[in-house]
This record gives C-alpha cells, sequence and structure tokens, in this order.
C-alpha cells in the first residue's frame, strides 16, 4: 500500500464564518458557501485540489450538496469545520421530497457526491460535519429523529454525507467526518477506493444508520487502513449488491463502538476475497459480523479475519443468515458462506458466538485457526447448518455441533499473542497540517 499524496492547489478557500468547536456562530446559519465552493472545484484543473482554510478568528464553511468533478481533491484544512446545512429543501430531489417520513424511494441527495468523477479525493485534518443531531431548518426534529421515527415504518428522507458512484481510485484522506444524518461513505461500481488515516466520530445511540464506510454494488479493489471509526451503525459494512464486491483489504484499523465488521446484509451479488488484518474492535455491539437473510443473500466467500482483538462486544463473532433488520427472513436468495477462515483472533469480555447458517445445502462453511478466549467471562455459543473446523493453531471455544452441523478439531495448546498494543484510545489530538 502507497500512502495517498497531497495534490498541489489550484485555489484557496478562506473561512468567513466561525465555528465554535460544536456548531456554527449565532447568525451565520444562512450564509451558504456552496456557490463558491462549487465555482473553486469546477475550474481547478486536473489533478488539483481546492483547500479550505482558517483566517484568524474565521474558521467555518457551511454549505449545501457540492459535487466532486473528475481528478479534482477538496481539502479540508488544519482547524476548519465544513457544515451541511439543515435545510432539506436544498437536498430534495423533488419539492417536499426531503426530510420526512415516508415510502417514496430516496428523496435526498448526499452532502457531496462524487459521480462519474475518476481520481477525485477527499483530504485535509479538518472536519465534515453533517449535523444529523441537530434540529432541521423550520422542524422540531433533526435528521436522527426521522430515523427513529422510521422505526415503525416508511424510509428516513435523509442525506448521506458523501456517496461516490462511477468513480475509479477515489481517496479520502485523513479526514474527519462525523455526525452523518445517514451512512457516512458509500462507494459503488467503482474499481479503486482508498480510506487512509480518517477519522468517523458520531454518537453510539439514537444516531441510526449512520454506517462507517460501505463499499458496495459493484465495486472492488478497495482499502480501509489505519482509520478510526466510531459510530451509531456498522464501522465498516460490505455490501455486496446486485454487481457484488471484491478485493477488499481492511488493515491496522480501530473500531469502537458501533455494529462491527460487517459484511451485508446485502449479498446476493457475491463477495469475496476480503481480508481484514491488524484490527480492534473496543466494546462495540458486534464484533466480526456476516448477516443476510433469503430475500438478499448470496455467497460470500474467501474471507479471512487475521490479528484481531475483540473485548467487550455482547457479539464478539457473528455469522448469521436470520437477520431479520433488513428483509424477510426467508426468500428465493438464500445466504450461503464458505472459506471463511479466523486465523489469530483473542475475545475478552464475554458474549454471544454464533454460526447460524440457512438450511442443509446452504451452510456456513469455517476453519478457526489459533482464535481464543482470553479470560474467564460468560460465552455463549449457537451453530446451526454449519461445517467448522478447529486448528491447528490453539482454538479454545466451546463450541457444540447443533442442528444440521459437524465440528472437527485439532487439540493444540498454547498462550495466544497479547492484544496490549492493539487497543489505542480514540485520537482527540489533530494531526499535523497537511503541506500541498
Amino acid at each position: 500500500m502507497i500512502e495517498p499524496i497531497i495534490p498541489e492547489l489550484c485555489a484557496t478557500l478562506d473561512a468567513r464564518l466561525t465555528s465554535s468547536g460544536t456548531t456554527l456562530a449565532p447568525g451565520d446559519e444562512t450564509k451558504l458557501d456552496t456557490a463558491r465552493i462549487q465555482r473553486a472545484i469546477d475550474h481547478c484543473g486536473k489533478d488539483r485540489a481546492v483547500m479550505l482554510h482558517v483566517d484568524e478568528d474565521k474558521n467555518a464553511f457551511l454549505s449545501g450538496p457540492l459535487q466532486l468533478r473528475p481528478d479534482v481533491t477538496l481539502i479540508v484544512d488544519l482547524g476548519v469545520t465544513l457544515y451541511a446545512s439543515r435545510d432539506p429543501a436544498l437536498y430534495a430531489i423533488s419539492p417536499g421530497s426531503c426530510g420526512v417520513v415516508n415510502n417514496a424511494p430516496p428523496g435526498c441527495k448526499p452532502f457531496i457526491s462524487v459521480n462519474r468523477a475518476p481520481n477525485a479525493g477527499i483530504m485535509g485534518d479538518g472536519v465534515i460535519d453533517g449535523r444529523g443531531g441537530e434540529k432541521m431548518l423550520g422542524s422540531n426534529d433533526s435528521w436522527w429523529d426521522l430515523a427513529e421515527r422510521a422505526r415503525a415504518g416508511g424510509r428516513q428522507q435523509v442525506p448521506r454525507l458523501i456517496v461516490a458512484e462511477d468513480s475509479d481510485n477515489f481517496t479520502l484522506y485523513r479526514v474527519t467526518l462525523k455526525n452523518s444524518p445517514n451512512f457516512h461513505v458509500v462507494y459503488n461500481h467503482g474499481d479503486g477506493f482508498t480510506v487512509w488515516g480518517i477519522r468517523i466520530d458520531t454518537l453510539q445511540r439514537h444516531a441510526r444508520n449512520t454506517d462507517g464506510v460501505d463499499p458496495g454494488d459493484g465495486s472492488k479493489n478497495i482499502t480501509i487502513t489505519h482509520s478510526y471509526i466510531r459510530t451509531g451503525d456498522d464501522n465498516v459494512a460490505i455490501k455486496g449488491g446486485p454487481g457484488g464486491v471484491t478485493n477488499v483489504t481492511v488493515s491496522d484499523d480501530h473500531f469502537y463502538w458501533g455494529h462491527g465488521m460487517s459484511i451485508g446484509s446485502e449479498t446476493m451479488g457475491g463477495v469475496s476475497h476480503i481480508r481484514v488484518t491488524g484490527l480492534s474492535l473496543d466494546g462495540p455491539d458486534n464484533g466480526i459480523r456476516i448477516k443476510s437473510n433469503g430475500s438478499r443473500g448470496g455467497l460470500v466467500d474467501d474471507v479471512m479475519y487475521d490479528d484481531v482483538c475483540i473485548r467487550n462486544s455482547p457479539n464478539p463473532i457473528t455469522l448469521d443468515t436470520a437477520y431479520t433488520a433488513s428483509g424477510s427472513v426467508t426468500g428465493n436468495l438464500p445466504p450461503s458462506m464458505r472459506d471463511i477462515v479466523f486465523h489469530n483472533v483473542r475475545i475478552t469480555g464475554g458474549g454471544k458466538i454464533t454460526f447460524n447458517g440457512y438450511d442443509h445445502d446452504h451452510r456456513i462453511a469455517a476453519r478457526l485457526n489459533g482464535v481464543q478466549i482470553t479470560d474467564d467471562a460468560q460465552y455463549a455459543y449457537e451453530v446451526n447448518h454449519a461445517d467448522l473446523t478447529l486448528g491447528p493453531l490453539p482454538t479454545n471455544l466451546q463450541l457444540r455441533a447443533g442442528t444440521d452441523s459437524t465440528i472437527q478439531v485439532t487439540p493444540a495448546e498454547g498462550e495466544p499473542a497479547s492484544c496490549a498494543s492493539m487497543f489505542a484510545p480514540f485520537p482527540q489530538a489533530l494531526l499535523a497540517p497537511l503541506t500541498p
């Protein structure tokens, strides 16, 4: 892997607004910077960057939806916060389509769109704040309030923070993303996506559907590395929509609260060649998870988790084909999982470990090689429609074969590698300034 390089600048835009660190100064809420940011992006040359820059005590920008262009990078510089407007009308695809709960198709534009824009990027040591927990203009509800209301039925019509479609070689580097109304980053139908050294920082609760990074439908050759993610839903979710997803590396990352390192729930297009290595999961609702069901399943294969530490997760390992949050459990797209390898995985803090296949013909096949519990906490197990192989490295899970299952064990003894150096506090200090 090669660390991204900061492009030369085509333009520097000075901030005109002031942030207190959590929100805009009173009176600044309607002073949009959208037009001048978009104009600078539109007129930037190939392989150049637009920088948002602090100007003395001015350190904030406010914008409606923005579109990146091919070969152009947006830099949010150290000390700058780029705030997303709270006005639903700015994001509406049609009048009144955004900022509501209904059963209509998606009605909001993303905050930042990367559409047919190869070699684009977002970089910098500043912050992009989606303001999901703040009240929408003209409403007593926040974007996240709509998500909570949608639990009873309907779709939360809210913007995602960054969506890249048909954009090869898209790069996110060092920037901090926070408080997205919905998913923070989505990447579909592209070849080459690099996420390096970013931070995603969003509430654990009352921030529903705020996934961190979601590589998805029709994407390949993806790297997510050296990043720190805590959010209200999946930290990373590899989504195998109709176009599938393949060749994904998640390496040397730290996840905190959230729903873990996930694959699914869409797997109908296939998910393959996934490598997760050097990962710490500290206090997530789920640790390692592959989730699907009979209405959106397909084949997940050739997946390896290597050198992973999990602590204080109610569900340290979950491979489940009865995921209920999306779609019906049964259907005509049953999921299967095979060639799933867990190597040198250490678990502490208790919880449930699940291998729940779909039926006799749609199973889970996994090898647990050096998977060890390192404490005396309470653990529960469920194994159905699964074929598990334990060893040859020491593996001390107390698995019992349930419905239509087999477990082969190669006995071995040995101490697990220490996780002491794996866990790190979420970084609060800003990094050194970028130098184009």
